[in-house]
């Protein structure tokens, strides 16, 4: 009889997964490869690569692929993006069903599922959590998550119940591969070969080498969006806003701006700024296909650039050398004051402050007499607009000799001392 093969369950090593680690040049090989995707986003486009080379092509067919590749981009990043996963405008019906049918042509994953990953990224940005997210690597944020499969549980949760209940959603995401085959490879395919005989061009220009750009290009938002750019709203998560980005994702480069304000239909807001996708939202408003285009309030959107302009301004003010804090120099009496002057230091009071000047007199702009000629008395008129009204520069540098502080400042003492009024100093 043959004896079975003991397995003890302490010895046994746990497998660790691809998404659970950053993608590196050593383990890529070792994940679950998911091959439907990797079908899709990187066989099919090397054969059409080197078909490529031997198809001809025709001027009306790049043409075709130009406009094919910023119809099914628009599918993705006005339906899929903003109509769907953030609901940031509505839109008729026809609309509904033409972006629903152009988002399939990106091969992408259906309305449902493209949707219920984006709103997981919002939710958990930057996190395990977050389906995509750029800490596990750039090029895991890029493509990785579609080329190995991830573990479910890992994802976070997320409410998707209004999509569960859209018709044209639950369409698309029933039938999602003879969408994704027909608007990806045969329709292209189609109007190239209808309307000016170029079958071949039309499935390997405007269908497949075109559905590679669009794939690379909406996956830049992923990656390039949360690595190039600057944060101009917030930085305490990756997303960044760059133009370089914008103009490969056909808008979606304002990242930083996008996760701060999710619900605009915008995210480019300065009118400069390159947003076709916005553009052609604002169009279908004008001609009643779309409505309802939510904008967050000008003045919120100031308040979070404002914010953190401070952020910024406050850690380049931790750089820099503003002097002691008025908080923590010691105080004196004026007595103290002269008597320390008598002994030989160049002390002069401005103000109230206290500042030594002595390695600063050789180099005074005004002359070593004038600058000498204040040292033991109160210098405030002097130094504002008695003999120079002194720039702000000059201001800055004073703060940085600063050795104390006059008790009950200069004003009060000089009141104690006038005309022998002592009995002043006991109202202070």
């Amino acid at each position: 009889m043959a004896s079975k093969t003991q397995v003890n369950p302490d010895r046994e090593v746990k497998k660790v997964r691809i998404v659970e680690e950053p993608t590196t040049a050593s383990n890529w090989q070792h994940g679950d490869i998911d091959w439907v995707n990797v079908t899709f986003v990187a066989i099919i486009p090397l054969v059409g690569f080197i078909v490529a080379f031997s198809t001809p092509l025709l001027w009306k067919t790049a043409v075709w692929a130009f406009i094919y590749y910023f119809l099914t981009g628009l599918g993705i990043t006005a339906g899929y993006h903003r109509l769907w996963s953030h609901t940031s405008y509505s839109a008729v019906l026809p609309v509904q069903i033409i972006l629903a049918g152009l988002g399939g042509g990106a091969i992408q994953g259906s309305i449902r599922w493209w949707s219920r990953n984006h709103r997981a990224h919002h939710r958990y940005t930057d996190t395990m959590k977050d389906p995509y997210s750029v800490q596990k690597g750039l090029l895991y944020a890029h493509m990785g998550w579609l080329i190995f499969k991830q573990n479910p549980n890992e994802v976070g949760r997320v409410d998707i119940s209004d999509l569960n209940h859209d018709p044209v959603v639950n369409w698309q995401h029933r039938h999602y591969v003879s969408v994704a085959l027909t608007m990806a490879f045969l329709f292209p395919c189609l109007v190239a070969g209808i309307g000016w005989g170029d079958w071949m061009g039309g499935l390997i220009y405007a269908g497949i080498l075109r559905l590679f750009v669009v794939q690379q290009a909406t996956f830049c938002v992923n990656s390039l969006a949360h690595w190039l750019g600057d944060q101009p709203f917030d930085d305490r998560n990756s997303p960044r806003d760059h133009v370089i980005t914008a103009l490969v994702t056909l808008g979606e480069g304002y990242h930083n701006f996008h996760h701060e304000f999710p619900s605009d239909y915008r995210n480019a807001i300065q009118w400069y700024q390159y947003d076709p996708t916005k553009w052609s939202i604002w169009l279908w408003k004008q001609v009643g296909l779309a409505s309802d285009l939510k904008t967050f309030r000008r003045n919120e959107i100031e308040k979070g650039r404002l914010q953190q302009l401070q952020k910024k301004l406050d850690e380049k003010r931790s750089t820099i050398d503003w002097g002691t804090p008025l908080a923590d120099l010691p105080l004196l009496d004026w007595d103290e004051y002269t008597t320390r002057v008598a002994g030989g230091e160049a002390l002069i009071a401005i103000a109230g402050v206290i500042h030594d000047v002595k390695s600063f007199i050789k180099d005074h702009p005004g002359g070593k007499a004038l600058i000498a000629s204040a040292i033991g008395k109160d210098a405030t008129a002097i130094f504002n607009g008695g003999v120079y009204n002194h720039t702000n520069a000059a201001h800055n540098l004073l703060s940085t000799m600063r050795v104390g502080m006059l008790r009950g400042g200069v004003e009060v003492e000089m009141w104690k001392r006038r005309d022998g009024k002592s009995e002043m100093a006991g109202v202070y």
